[in-house]
């Protein structure tokens, strides 16, 4: 038999001085990357490639591993029936280091794909392709839009056979996730998480229409699930190694239609068998009044949940059509999802159209006195604010975070 050998590479990102972004153990997996070795574990076990070519692959997160290029080109040369680089789920901001990561492997003359939000949202919503990648395809490495299963097949065996496309757009083809391969990482790339922790989507796609969300651009308006008897499967196969913390990247799983039973599937695994799950959701800012969700979320395990609040000011979140969201039921929604024991994490976009210092130092007044909430991005308040007003932030009491 010949081998085909893939490399997969989630991508760090550079900090303002130039450094890649890295830590000895990071603390939120890539679920791009789980899903990716998860699609091409299944194509390997089905042959897509044919009985006498098997399929090896390695999964590399940047921000607990060091990339070296050499051996990348090495692990591909050494297989006789060649290989490929994917650089998986790759963000805007992961795009300029993803960039130089590709310059160095097709220096090598090694076969590279960048995938991710950054590709298909510029593909998505640019009427013309960028000059960023423009210069990839002048660099001959191959631009993949959209989501990896049920296209995994046709990739690979043009990588096989040595033709590559320059574009591969499957943004108008999105999958299935019912019955899909189940997210999935060795339990060596699990073990440079601290806790190790897994991630899955139970579901892929959002109803709102926020105007500055690349979720809706990509994963569509539509929403698709995977089932109780998929996430159970899943979890059960990260369980067997250890796993029990998992982060559910759902972009809003309170509207995933099959919350509910997947929520129950996890309170029967918990308080029937005896299993030890936690888990971390994201969902919006009126998630609290769907009857029982909270209250199953705690008994399912869940201890942190981020919300979507944006801003504090209803004219910005007008602007953002982010209608779902009212100033006015922030505290009841904040005290319902403590009153249960679970830790509220809230996003805060700095920057909106209407936005100044003042109108800054006025919101941050207002939460201070009505939520002691809000944990802010230090490197964000430094980019947006004077010293005075970051000075008043420390002495309301916020909490920084570095980033």
């Amino acid at each position: 038999m010949s081998r085909f050998h893939v490399e997969l590479i989630k991508p760090s990102h550079y900090d303002d001085e130039g450094y890649v972004i890295q830590w000895w153990r990071a603390s939120v997996p890539s679920n791009s990357l789980a899903s990716l070795y998860a699609v091409v574990l299944d194509a390997a076990e089905r042959k897509v490639l044919g009985e006498a070519v098997s399929i090896t692959q390695d999964a590399w997160d940047e921000c607990n591993t060091v990339i070296r290029s050499v051996r990348i080109a090495r692990s591909i040369r050494e297989a006789d029936g060649g290989g490929i680089v994917f650089l998986v789920g790759v963000q805007s901001n992961q795009y300029p280091r993803a960039m130089d990561i590709a310059r160095e492997l097709r220096a090598r003359g090694i076969a590279v794909v960048i995938g991710g939000f950054h590709v298909s949202g510029c593909l998505s919503m640019l009427p013309d392709m960028p000059d960023d990648l423009q210069e990839a395809l002048d660099l001959g490495i191959t631009l993949f839009a959209g989501e990896a299963e049920g296209h995994i097949d046709e990739l690979l065996r043009d990588a096989f056979a040595g033709r590559l496309r320059p574009v591969y757009n499957r943004l108008k083809d999105l999958p299935v996730l019912e019955g899909a391969p189940s997210t999935f990482l060795p339990a060596e790339s699990l073990r440079r998480y601290l806790p190790p922790i897994g991630s899955f989507d139970a579901g892929r796609g959002c109803p709102f229409q926020c105007s500055f969300c690349t979720i809706i651009n990509v994963q569509g308006r539509k929403s698709r699930y995977r089932s109780a008897d998929d996430v159970e499967r899943l979890l059960r196969a990260n369980l067997s190694k250890g796993v029990y913390r998992f982060f559910i990247t759902d972009d809003d799983f309170a509207r995933n239609r099959n919350w509910e039973p997947i929520l129950d599937r996890i309170i029967e695994m918990r308080e029937r068998e005896g299993i030890y799950l936690r888990f971390i959701i994201q969902v919006d800012a009126l998630a609290y009044r769907i009857p029982n969700f909270v209250e199953k979320c705690k008994r399912a395990g869940c201890l942190r949940v981020f919300i979507g609040l944006e801003s504090v000011s209803p004219e910005n979140l007008l602007q953002a059509k982010k209608r779902q969201n009212k100033v006015g039921d922030y505290r009841a929604m904040l005290r319902t999802w403590r009153a249960a024991g679970i830790m509220t994490f809230c996003g805060y976009i700095l920057g909106f159209p209407g936005d100044s210092v003042a109108s800054i130092e006025r919101d941050i007044a207002l939460s201070s006195a009505s939520y002691h909430w809000i944990s802010w991005s230090s490197s964000s308040l430094r980019r947006c604010l004077d010293r005075r007003t970051i000075r008043s932030c420390i002495d309301a009491g916020f909490r920084w975070i570095p980033t």
